[in-house]
Protein backbone atom coordinates (compact mmCIF):
# COMPACT_ATOMS: atom_id res chain seq x y z
CA UNK A 1 0.00 0.00 0.00
CA UNK A 2 3.03 2.37 1.26
CA UNK A 3 4.32 1.89 -2.45
CA UNK A 4 1.20 2.48 -4.12
CA UNK A 5 0.97 5.67 -2.50
CA UNK A 6 4.73 6.70 -3.44
CA UNK A 7 3.77 5.65 -7.14
CA UNK A 8 0.81 7.54 -7.10
CA UNK A 9 2.46 10.74 -5.42
CA UNK A 10 5.51 10.97 -7.90
CA UNK A 11 2.91 10.46 -10.43
CA UNK A 12 1.37 13.71 -9.51
CA UNK A 13 4.63 15.37 -9.10
CA UNK A 14 5.68 15.10 -12.29
CA UNK A 15 1.91 16.02 -13.75
CA UNK A 16 2.31 19.49 -11.81
CA UNK A 17 6.06 20.37 -12.85
CA UNK A 18 4.43 19.36 -16.96
CA UNK A 19 1.60 21.81 -16.84
CA UNK A 20 1.87 25.23 -17.90
CA UNK A 21 1.93 27.58 -15.50
CA UNK A 22 -1.09 30.20 -16.01
CA UNK A 23 -0.55 33.82 -17.11
CA UNK A 24 -2.19 37.09 -15.84
CA UNK A 25 -2.21 40.16 -18.26
CA UNK A 26 -3.01 43.41 -17.50
CA UNK A 27 -2.33 47.20 -17.40
CA UNK A 28 -1.59 50.28 -14.90
CA UNK A 29 -3.08 53.24 -15.52
CA UNK A 30 -3.46 56.50 -13.66
CA UNK A 31 -6.49 56.89 -11.50
CA UNK A 32 -8.53 59.48 -12.59
CA UNK A 33 -12.10 60.81 -13.29
CA UNK A 34 -11.45 61.82 -16.51
CA UNK A 35 -10.63 58.88 -19.24
CA UNK A 36 -8.43 60.94 -21.34
CA UNK A 37 -6.36 61.61 -18.59
CA UNK A 38 -5.81 58.20 -17.31
CA UNK A 39 -2.03 57.89 -18.82
CA UNK A 40 -0.45 54.66 -18.66
CA UNK A 41 2.23 53.91 -15.49
CA UNK A 42 5.35 52.31 -16.36
CA UNK A 43 8.15 50.41 -13.77
CA UNK A 44 5.07 49.65 -11.54
CA UNK A 45 6.32 46.13 -9.45
CA UNK A 46 4.12 43.63 -9.70
CA UNK A 47 3.90 41.03 -7.41
CA UNK A 48 1.85 37.97 -6.16
CA UNK A 49 1.35 37.65 -2.33
CA UNK A 50 2.33 34.14 -0.43
CA UNK A 51 5.04 33.81 -2.97
CA UNK A 52 2.63 31.98 -5.70
CA UNK A 53 4.14 34.00 -8.78
CA UNK A 54 7.33 32.39 -10.76
CA UNK A 55 8.89 35.71 -10.74
CA UNK A 56 8.01 39.41 -10.43
CA UNK A 57 6.27 41.82 -13.20
CA UNK A 58 7.58 45.39 -14.39
CA UNK A 59 5.04 47.20 -15.76
CA UNK A 60 6.32 48.74 -19.59
CA UNK A 61 6.00 52.02 -21.43
CA UNK A 62 2.54 51.28 -22.20
CA UNK A 63 1.28 50.06 -18.88
CA UNK A 64 1.43 46.74 -19.35
CA UNK A 65 2.22 43.55 -17.15
CA UNK A 66 2.39 39.98 -17.05
CA UNK A 67 2.63 37.69 -14.01
CA UNK A 68 3.38 33.76 -14.15
CA UNK A 69 2.05 31.52 -11.31
CA UNK A 70 2.76 28.54 -9.83
CA UNK A 71 1.78 25.43 -11.48
CA UNK A 72 0.36 25.00 -8.42
CA UNK A 73 -2.38 27.44 -8.97
CA UNK A 74 -5.34 26.74 -10.74
CA UNK A 75 -8.26 28.21 -12.41
CA UNK A 76 -10.86 29.62 -10.00
CA UNK A 77 -8.00 29.81 -7.31
CA UNK A 78 -8.61 33.55 -5.54
CA UNK A 79 -4.82 35.41 -5.23
CA UNK A 80 -3.69 38.82 -4.50
CA UNK A 81 -1.40 40.95 -6.92
CA UNK A 82 0.39 43.37 -5.26
CA UNK A 83 1.22 46.61 -7.05
CA UNK A 84 4.05 49.09 -5.84
CA UNK A 85 5.47 52.49 -7.58
CA UNK A 86 7.07 54.86 -5.35
CA UNK A 87 5.15 57.89 -6.98
CA UNK A 88 1.60 55.89 -6.23
CA UNK A 89 -0.24 54.64 -3.55
CA UNK A 90 0.15 50.96 -3.23
CA UNK A 91 -2.38 48.65 -4.54
CA UNK A 92 -3.67 45.01 -3.69
CA UNK A 93 -5.81 44.05 -6.31
CA UNK A 94 -7.60 40.03 -4.94
CA UNK A 95 -8.87 38.33 -7.94
CA UNK A 96 -9.82 34.73 -9.04
CA UNK A 97 -7.34 33.21 -11.26
CA UNK A 98 -8.33 32.92 -15.34
CA UNK A 99 -8.06 34.43 -18.33
CA UNK A 100 -9.63 38.05 -17.39
CA UNK A 101 -7.32 40.94 -18.12
CA UNK A 102 -6.70 43.58 -15.35
CA UNK A 103 -6.54 47.11 -15.52
CA UNK A 104 -5.61 48.74 -12.56
CA UNK A 105 -5.68 51.96 -11.48
CA UNK A 106 -3.09 53.60 -8.86
CA UNK A 107 -3.25 57.04 -7.08
CA UNK A 108 -0.26 59.06 -7.47
CA UNK A 109 1.08 60.37 -4.06
CA UNK A 110 1.67 63.64 -5.13
CA UNK A 111 -1.15 65.82 -5.63
CA UNK A 112 -1.58 68.21 -8.69
CA UNK A 113 1.49 70.69 -8.10
CA UNK A 114 1.43 74.51 -7.04
CA UNK A 115 3.25 76.88 -7.46
CA UNK A 116 5.33 78.36 -4.52
CA UNK A 117 3.38 81.24 -3.01
CA UNK A 118 3.50 84.25 -4.37
CA UNK A 119 4.86 83.18 -7.56
CA UNK A 120 2.57 82.71 -10.39
CA UNK A 121 3.04 79.45 -12.75
CA UNK A 122 4.99 79.91 -16.02
CA UNK A 123 2.45 79.15 -18.65
CA UNK A 124 3.28 77.31 -21.98
CA UNK A 125 1.44 77.70 -24.76
CA UNK A 126 1.48 77.34 -28.93
CA UNK A 127 3.64 73.50 -28.55
CA UNK A 128 4.51 72.30 -31.83
CA UNK A 129 6.91 69.54 -32.56
CA UNK A 130 9.18 69.93 -35.75
CA UNK A 131 11.81 67.66 -37.04
CA UNK A 132 13.60 66.74 -40.38
CA UNK A 133 13.18 63.74 -43.07
CA UNK A 134 15.73 62.95 -45.27
CA UNK A 135 14.77 61.06 -48.49
CA UNK A 136 16.36 60.04 -51.32
CA UNK A 137 15.52 61.50 -54.31
CA UNK A 138 15.95 61.13 -57.93
CA UNK A 139 16.03 63.72 -61.03
CA UNK A 140 16.18 63.29 -64.42
CA UNK A 141 18.87 65.27 -66.33
CA UNK A 142 18.81 63.79 -69.96
CA UNK A 143 19.02 60.66 -71.68
CA UNK A 144 21.75 58.64 -73.51
CA UNK A 145 21.60 57.04 -76.68
CA UNK A 146 23.86 55.28 -78.70
CA UNK A 147 23.74 53.26 -82.08
CA UNK A 148 26.14 50.55 -82.62
CA UNK A 149 26.84 47.89 -85.54
CA UNK A 150 27.39 44.23 -85.53
CA UNK A 151 29.08 43.34 -88.83
CA UNK A 152 28.44 40.50 -90.64
CA UNK A 153 28.40 38.41 -93.91
CA UNK A 154 25.49 36.16 -94.00
CA UNK A 155 25.13 32.65 -96.01
CA UNK A 156 28.36 31.82 -94.66
CA UNK A 157 28.96 28.04 -93.70
CA UNK A 158 30.02 28.05 -89.74
CA UNK A 159 31.90 24.82 -90.23
CA UNK A 160 32.13 24.89 -86.43
CA UNK A 161 34.18 28.01 -85.72
CA UNK A 162 32.07 29.84 -83.18
CA UNK A 163 30.53 32.15 -82.88
CA UNK A 164 27.61 30.50 -85.07
CA UNK A 165 23.81 31.13 -85.42
CA UNK A 166 22.17 29.42 -82.96
CA UNK A 167 21.51 26.46 -85.09
CA UNK A 168 25.06 26.02 -85.49
CA UNK A 169 24.75 26.43 -89.55
CA UNK A 170 26.00 30.16 -90.31
CA UNK A 171 29.07 31.79 -89.20
CA UNK A 172 28.00 34.69 -87.39
CA UNK A 173 29.49 37.60 -85.05
CA UNK A 174 29.18 39.62 -81.87
CA UNK A 175 29.50 43.25 -81.11
CA UNK A 176 27.98 45.37 -78.40
CA UNK A 177 28.04 48.75 -76.76
CA UNK A 178 28.16 49.99 -73.09
CA UNK A 179 27.46 53.28 -71.33
CA UNK A 180 28.66 54.73 -68.27
CA UNK A 181 26.14 57.35 -66.76
CA UNK A 182 29.05 58.85 -64.39
CA UNK A 183 28.89 59.15 -60.54
CA UNK A 184 25.84 59.95 -58.72
CA UNK A 185 24.00 58.92 -61.85
CA UNK A 186 22.39 56.01 -63.15
CA UNK A 187 20.25 54.99 -65.80
CA UNK A 188 16.54 53.87 -66.21
CA UNK A 189 14.04 53.12 -68.43
CA UNK A 190 16.50 51.31 -70.76
CA UNK A 191 15.83 50.08 -74.10
CA UNK A 192 17.20 48.19 -76.77
CA UNK A 193 15.87 48.17 -80.95
CA UNK A 194 17.11 47.40 -83.87
CA UNK A 195 16.86 49.66 -86.21
CA UNK A 196 18.13 48.55 -89.43
CA UNK A 197 19.41 45.18 -91.43
CA UNK A 198 17.90 41.78 -90.87
CA UNK A 199 16.59 42.13 -87.73
CA UNK A 200 15.09 38.88 -87.28
CA UNK A 201 18.21 37.01 -87.68
CA UNK A 202 19.86 38.38 -84.35
CA UNK A 203 19.39 37.88 -80.63
CA UNK A 204 21.05 39.34 -77.29
CA UNK A 205 23.90 37.56 -76.38
CA UNK A 206 24.27 39.22 -72.70
CA UNK A 207 21.70 41.66 -70.97
CA UNK A 208 23.40 44.22 -68.90
CA UNK A 209 21.21 47.22 -69.71
CA UNK A 210 17.61 45.71 -68.17
CA UNK A 211 17.77 46.25 -64.73
CA UNK A 212 19.54 50.05 -65.50
CA UNK A 213 22.47 51.39 -63.32
CA UNK A 214 25.65 53.18 -63.34
CA UNK A 215 26.91 51.09 -66.15
CA UNK A 216 25.08 49.41 -68.36
CA UNK A 217 26.13 47.10 -71.76
CA UNK A 218 24.60 44.36 -74.52
CA UNK A 219 26.03 42.33 -76.58
CA UNK A 220 24.30 40.94 -79.46
CA UNK A 221 24.47 37.79 -82.02
CA UNK A 222 24.22 38.27 -85.36
CA UNK A 223 24.30 35.93 -88.20
CA UNK A 224 23.48 37.44 -91.27
CA UNK A 225 24.22 40.62 -92.71
CA UNK A 226 25.30 43.67 -90.69
CA UNK A 227 22.61 45.04 -88.45
CA UNK A 228 22.34 48.55 -86.61
CA UNK A 229 21.19 49.10 -82.59
CA UNK A 230 20.23 51.32 -80.63
CA UNK A 231 20.92 51.03 -76.75
CA UNK A 232 18.70 54.31 -75.27
CA UNK A 233 18.02 55.20 -71.76
CA UNK A 234 16.86 57.77 -69.45
CA UNK A 235 20.12 59.31 -66.96
CA UNK A 236 18.88 60.09 -63.32
CA UNK A 237 20.91 62.17 -60.76
CA UNK A 238 20.66 60.63 -57.38
CA UNK A 239 20.51 62.84 -54.42
CA UNK A 240 19.10 63.34 -50.80
CA UNK A 241 16.47 65.87 -50.38
CA UNK A 242 15.36 67.26 -46.49
CA UNK A 243 11.76 68.48 -45.49
CA UNK A 244 10.73 70.28 -41.98
CA UNK A 245 7.94 68.56 -40.79
CA UNK A 246 5.61 69.48 -38.07
CA UNK A 247 2.95 67.87 -35.37
CA UNK A 248 1.10 69.02 -32.79
CA UNK A 249 0.97 67.50 -29.17
CA UNK A 250 -1.83 65.93 -27.33
CA UNK A 251 -2.31 68.04 -24.46
CA UNK A 252 -4.44 65.78 -21.73
CA UNK A 253 -4.36 67.52 -18.12
CA UNK A 254 -0.53 67.77 -17.25
CA UNK A 255 0.93 65.34 -19.90
CA UNK A 256 1.42 65.71 -23.25
CA UNK A 257 2.23 63.16 -26.00
CA UNK A 258 3.08 62.91 -29.66
CA UNK A 259 5.01 60.35 -31.76
CA UNK A 260 8.02 60.58 -34.22
CA UNK A 261 8.47 58.20 -37.43
CA UNK A 262 11.70 56.37 -37.76
CA UNK A 263 13.24 58.75 -39.88
CA UNK A 264 12.26 61.71 -38.00
CA UNK A 265 16.21 63.52 -37.25
CA UNK A 266 16.75 66.99 -35.60
CA UNK A 267 13.18 66.70 -33.30
CA UNK A 268 12.71 69.69 -30.78
CA UNK A 269 9.47 71.41 -28.91
CA UNK A 270 8.71 74.88 -30.16
CA UNK A 271 6.77 76.77 -27.50
CA UNK A 272 5.62 79.80 -25.79
CA UNK A 273 6.78 80.26 -22.96
CA UNK A 274 5.28 83.36 -20.52
CA UNK A 275 5.16 84.87 -24.11
CA UNK A 276 8.44 84.29 -25.24
CA UNK A 277 9.31 81.64 -28.32
CA UNK A 278 12.13 79.27 -27.27
CA UNK A 279 12.79 76.04 -28.98
CA UNK A 280 13.70 73.17 -26.90
CA UNK A 281 15.83 70.44 -28.85
CA UNK A 282 15.34 66.65 -28.44
CA UNK A 283 16.57 63.43 -28.28
CA UNK A 284 16.04 59.78 -27.56
CA UNK A 285 16.43 60.77 -24.11
CA UNK A 286 14.95 64.25 -23.71
CA UNK A 287 15.89 66.88 -21.13
CA UNK A 288 13.61 69.48 -20.41
CA UNK A 289 13.49 72.29 -18.02
CA UNK A 290 9.87 72.18 -17.44
CA UNK A 291 8.90 68.51 -18.25
CA UNK A 292 9.69 65.19 -17.34
CA UNK A 293 9.20 62.66 -20.16
CA UNK A 294 9.60 59.07 -21.34
CA UNK A 295 10.46 57.72 -24.44
CA UNK A 296 9.95 54.05 -26.43
CA UNK A 297 11.11 53.22 -29.57
CA UNK A 298 8.90 50.16 -31.08
CA UNK A 299 9.83 47.35 -33.08
CA UNK A 300 9.47 49.42 -36.08
CA UNK A 301 12.15 52.37 -34.42
CA UNK A 302 8.85 54.70 -34.17
CA UNK A 303 9.59 57.04 -31.12
CA UNK A 304 6.74 57.51 -28.93
CA UNK A 305 7.32 60.83 -26.43
CA UNK A 306 5.29 60.93 -22.92
CA UNK A 307 6.26 64.32 -20.94
CA UNK A 308 4.62 65.49 -17.87
CA UNK A 309 4.95 68.94 -16.23
CA UNK A 310 7.19 69.74 -13.42
CA UNK A 311 5.77 71.99 -10.85
CA UNK A 312 5.14 75.79 -11.58
CA UNK A 313 4.57 74.99 -14.81
CA UNK A 314 1.10 74.58 -17.19
CA UNK A 315 -0.61 74.60 -19.94
CA UNK A 316 -2.53 77.46 -21.19
CA UNK A 317 -6.10 76.89 -19.90
CA UNK A 318 -7.95 78.71 -23.23
CA UNK A 319 -11.54 77.17 -21.08
CA UNK A 320 -10.74 79.08 -18.48
CA UNK A 321 -10.83 82.47 -20.50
Amino acid sequence: MGVALAVAGTVAAVMISKKRPITLRGAVVLEDTDIRKQAPIAGVTVTAADGVALTNSTSDFSGFFYISLLPTIVRGQPVTLQFRHPEYQPVDLPIMVGDELSVVRMVSLHPTPQPPPNRQEIILDHLIVRYSEHAMTATNIGSGVKAFEVANTGNVPCDHHPPCSPDGKWKASIGGISLDANADNEFRNTRLSCVAGPCPFTQVQSDGFSKGGRHISVSVLNWSDTATFVLEAEVFRNGTSTTIQHTYPVLLGRRLNFTLPPAADGASIEAEVDGEDIVFPLGLNPILSWAECEVRADRNQMKAYRCELKPGYAFKDYAAE
